[in-house]
């Protein structure tokens, strides 16, 4: 009898422990706190807010002093950013390096709780031919900073990259590195591995969505009921686009041989609204998406290629930041306001564990005049690219300096063909710099897979469906 009661104790203990733990810690659920707007709370209300959610991870874009300040003796991890620009004194000069380190992260730690250092933003896929060499150098700089300070082993030091790192991820059985990165990225991860630091990913299932706005997509990439998508590589079937894309990075680090490295998502969200031309932005779609991969991530079943764990995934963003250039969307991703009230529940306080049941997928209409939820169609398993052929061009107004760094950028990617808009050329009339940028940049999309994320270009690019081909120059678009 006592035996009995003892073991009885013993799995009570086990359970309470177990939802303790539950409760009070759910470290792989972080937040992007960007700072490109005039209109935000003090550091201090901020760090408030976020103590009274079940965050435990916040990512800065750079090293705010007055914000890594006020999450001191919190608990709460920070990662911290180096910004591409002081990328080249952190490459050249070993000693800025330790001054950086010593200036933002020794004169706050422990007591602010700083876990990465993010040596630059999506630079691999930047064009920047000066800029990328230089990435590596600096981040193996900056790691011998933190080892000097004995910190080698507690603080990581990685880069983040947009999802165009890859020329294939569907299936994600296929995933892999895009060849015109190679030496590069192997390089990186090579730094990976030996440093014990994990790859930063940017998925955004909203420009999957984008590229084919259909029912049973929009389902698919909002983690709601929906027919699913056969891995014909594997034969795992994925129920959202989010493990699809996080899978088809994993199975390129596979393919590569750096099973051993760790996935991290520093970037995901979607918007809850956007210009009137834009397709999927809208609250219901947001709220959605955001609390549904909540609901996902605690429940650590993982990815089909990842299982039984939750990837540590940081939402976008914490705030609507209203200076941002680019579409509506851009600056409409804040899970809050500035007056610090919620822009939509997705279950994030403390007392809460599951979001509010979120609505069924909504088909937007061409303007963001409301619309009423429908039933999707009868689902089928849809295709993974546009069902329509889709072209790749510049954002009106964008200087001619970007178009002229994307132009060089692309003709100067291997198997990319800028003869046709060469002197004699079928394309090379009209002899301007976004006449031929244009060229070169959808010839770019086409061959590295036709993916949203291939037509990004620091975001001066965006999908068209009008077939831009004039005369006797012919744009590729379309099934290659």
């Amino acid at each position: 009898m006592a035996t009995q009661k003892l073991l009885s104790f013993f799995l009570v203990f086990l359970v309470l422990l177990q939802f303790l733990s539950s409760a009070e810690s759910q470290a792989f659920i972080g937040i992007n706190y960007g700072q490109v707007a005039d209109n935000l709370p003090p550091p201090s209300e901020t760090v408030k807010l976020i103590q009274s959610t079940s965050i435990e991870k916040v990512r800065l874009y750079g090293a705010d002093p007055a914000i890594i300040k006020a999450l001191a003796n919190t608990g709460i991890g920070i990662m911290i950013g180096a910004s591409n620009g002081d990328i080249p004194a952190l490459a050249s000069d070993p000693n800025f390096a330790g001054q950086w380190v010593s200036s933002n992260v020794l004169a706050y730690y422990p007591a602010s709780k700083i876990i990465v250092i993010n040596v630059g933003n999506e630079v691999v896929t930047s064009g920047d031919q000066n800029l990328i060499p230089q990435l590596l150098p600096a981040m193996q700089n900056v790691q011998n900073a933190l080892n000097a300070a004995s910190l080698g082993g507690k603080i990581k030091v990685s880069t983040v990259h947009a999802m165009s790192i890859l020329s294939q991820s569907d299936p994600p059985s296929s995933g892999l590195f895009n060849p015109v990165f190679g030496d590069t990225l192997k390089a990186l991860l090579q730094f990976h591995k030996e440093n014990g630091s994990p790859l930063m990913i940017n998925p955004y299932p909203f420009f999957a969505y984008q590229s084919d706005p259909r029912p049973e997509t929009l389902a698919f990439c909002l983690f709601q009921p929906n027919a699913g998508r056969v891995d014909s590589g594997s034969g795992i079937k994925y129920m959202n686009m989010f493990d699809a894309q996080v899978d088809g990075v994993r199975s390129a680090l596979n393919a590569w041989g750096f099973k051993e490295i760790q996935i991290v998502v520093a970037e995901t969200g979607w918007p809850y609204k956007g210009d009137p031309n834009e397709v999927g932005p809208s609250v219901d779609n947001a709220k959605a998406y955001n609390g549904n991969l909540i609901s996902h991530l605690r429940s650590m079943n993982g990815t089909p290629l990842m299982p039984g764990i939750s990837v540590d995934t940081y939402i976008f963003a914490l705030y609507d930041e209203d200076l941002k250039p680019g579409p509506g969307s851009e600056r409409s991703f804040g899970l809050f306001k500035p007056d610090l009230s919620t822009t939509y529940e997705v279950g994030l306080s403390k007392n809460a564990q599951t979001p509010t049941t979120p609505v069924t997928p909504v088909t937007p209409a061409p303007a963001t005049t409301p619309t009423t939820p429908t039933t999707p169609a009868t689902p089928v398993t849809p295709a993974p690219k546009p069902t329509v052929a889709s072209w790749c061009m510049p954002k009106p107004g964008t200087p001619d300096s970007e178009l002229q760094a994307n132009l060089d950028y692309a003709c100067g990617m291997s198997g990319i063909n800028c003869n046709p808009i060469q002197a004699g050329g079928p394309c090379f009339e009209p002899n301007t710099v976004a006449s031929h940028a244009a060229y070169a940049m959808n010839l770019l999309y086409q061959i590295a897979g036709r993916n949203p994320w291939n037509c990004d270009f620091s975001q001066t690019a965006s999908l068209t469906s009008t077939n831009p081909s004039y005369g006797g120059c012919t744009y590729p678009g379309g099934n290659l």
